[in-house]
């Protein structure tokens, strides 16, 4: 199934941003326009995205992005719920950052799926969705089974974003906010998968990327920030992490077919020491 799309969002080589304390250049927050063409492969690929790997019933938390409400990440949680997740929206309106009251009512969302279901949450955040994501699981770990992020900016410098001038006008907060980087850098107590692409528009790709250690990692998919909840990629490597049964977290693997599609996100790396 993999092999059906392989980088159905290419970019350009030389646009990626190589920056990380700068937000993403004009071309490349030009390119967020890809979204729509996701959200329609979304949808045109529905039948191969039935071949993703099954879940096992756990309920699920998705948590927007910034100045987005439940209606953005619906398609995302229409899919988890046919691959058999209770698929769950935050129930908050529009997330427009750490406003009073927020991250208390988002706690509780969190424990009240916890008990109706007596299983460990798994929580998926969309960009600033994805720092409240691994908030949580710090405040709450036993109520969390994994997290998954979605090209959220958790490590990067607080104005290396398209963004932040929007932040700090919706939420009354500075976008320095999360000053503490080793806070921000360390992973969350439970296993911790964050997805960015280096051409992402909107934040620098560095900024979203986990310090990876036993049960953390990072998977690099092709296309925009604005359809990461649509990409089938995405959507394919977040039914792959969900799956994991409980406690036998084990990192991506990307050899074979999968390699046609998931750049190696240690290539920079590789090609340094070669």
């Amino acid at each position: 199934m993999l092999a059906t799309f392989p980088r159905l969002f290419p970019m350009p080589r030389d646009l990626a941003g190589t920056d990380p304390s700068a937000a993403p250049s004009l071309p490349l927050w030009l390119l967020e326009a890809r979204a729509f063409v996701e959200l329609s492969a979304f949808y045109s690929m529905s039948p191969w995205l039935r071949l993703a790997p099954a879940g096992d019933g756990h309920p699920v938390l998705v948590l927007p992005g910034l100045s987005a409400n439940d209606l953005s990440t619906r398609p995302l949680r229409q899919f988890l719920a046919r691959r058999g997740y209770r698929a769950h929206g935050w129930k908050l309106g529009r997330n427009f950052g750490p406003r009073p009251g927020v991250e208390d009512a988002m706690q509780a969302r969190l424990a009240e799926l916890h008990e109706r279901y007596g299983r460990k949450v798994s929580i998926i955040g969309w960009s600033l969705g994805g720092m409240f994501a691994r908030e949580l699981a710090r405040r709450a770990p036993e109520h969390v089974r994994s997290v998954i992020t979605l090209g959220s900016p958790f490590a990067g410098a607080p104005h290396a974003s398209n963004a932040w001038q929007l932040y700090e006008l919706v939420s009354g907060q500075r976008a320095d906010r999360w000053a503490d980087r080793e806070h921000a850098q360390t992973p969350p107590p439970v296993p911790a998968t964050a997805i960015y692409s280096r051409s992402d528009g909107i934040v620098a790709w560095q900024g979203c990327l986990e310090r990876e250690g036993p049960q953390s990692e990072n998977i690099e998919v092709e296309g925009s920030h604005c359809g990461l909840g649509v990409n089938p990629a995405v959507l394919f490597a977040v039914a792959d992490r969900l799956a994991q049964p409980e406690g036998e977290w084990r990192p991506f693997e990307r050899s074979g077919l999968r390699s046609l599609v998931y750049p190696d996100p240690h290539r920079d790396s590789k090609a340094a020491a070669a």
